[in-house]
């Protein structure tokens, strides 16, 4: 294939456990509101099964294969309390600012995360004017990760060729969605939730290409890809 094509044109960052180190909040959040609507589910699985995904697919699958349909106001509930929680003790990755800082390509945002609570996390830790309007939701696209749309959206938006766009995720419907999109992926194991598995085993096995752990690396990582 021409270099031309492939030559890299845009780094697309996940933001949830890539820019901002949530998870271990928002999942704490979401187990805790499943146990209390009769979900018998623990904190290690719904880490595993639900990490990367959205509210939407969660609550389908709760549904699915525990029976139990979320009340009127649940997932309201949730992300009310979970956007209380990360006004208190939200943080952006340790050198991830100044890591996409002195990235030299286009950069953007795709999440799985709803419009609202995406725009907070990265307001909130100072990270939105390094993306600008260059931020995507799951609820821009009929289908979220681990299907393909939310990354193809995206690379559509910012008008790059899915085969020039390097995706950086932290979950494994991520790197599936950015694979089946025809994207390059690396995976990083930085964020609090990921102690299960720092070498990014599963990443790798879901297709990315390399496993990081600092921003203090991406620049290293870029020139890999």
């Amino acid at each position: 294939m021409d270099a031309r094509v492939t030559e890299l044109g845009l780094v697309i960052f996940d933001c949830d456990g890539v820019l901002v180190d949530s998870e271990p909040l928002s999942l704490a959040c979401l187990t805790a509101g499943l146990k209390r609507i009769g979900v018998a589910i623990d904190l290690a699985t719904v880490r595993a099964r639900f990490t990367g995904t959205s509210m939407a697919s969660i609550m389908a699958h709760i549904a699915r294969d525990y029976g139990v349909t979320a009340p009127p106001g649940f997932v309201e509930a949730v992300k009310a309390e979970t956007l209380a929680l990360f006004d208190a003790e939200l943080r952006a990755m340790r050198g991830v600012a100044e890591a996409v800082a002195a990235v030299s390509l286009p950069v953007c945002v795709a999440s799985s995360s709803d419009p609202v609570r995406l725009r907070h996390s990265l307001t909130l830790t100072g990270l939105l004017p390094l993306f600008g309007d260059h931020v995507f939701s799951s609820a821009q696209v009929a289908r979220g990760k681990p299907f393909p749309d939310l990354f193809l959206f995206a690379a559509d938006r910012m008008a790059v060729a899915p085969a020039r766009c390097l995706v950086i995720e932290d979950s494994v419907p991520g790197v599936t969605a950015a694979r089946s999109a025809g994207m390059r992926v690396a995976g990083f194991t930085g964020g609090g939730h990921w102690g299960h598995d720092p070498a990014g085993a599963d990443l790798l096995r879901a297709g990315a290409a390399r496993i990081f752990s600092d921003f203090s690396d991406l620049a290293a990582v870029l020139a890999g890809a």
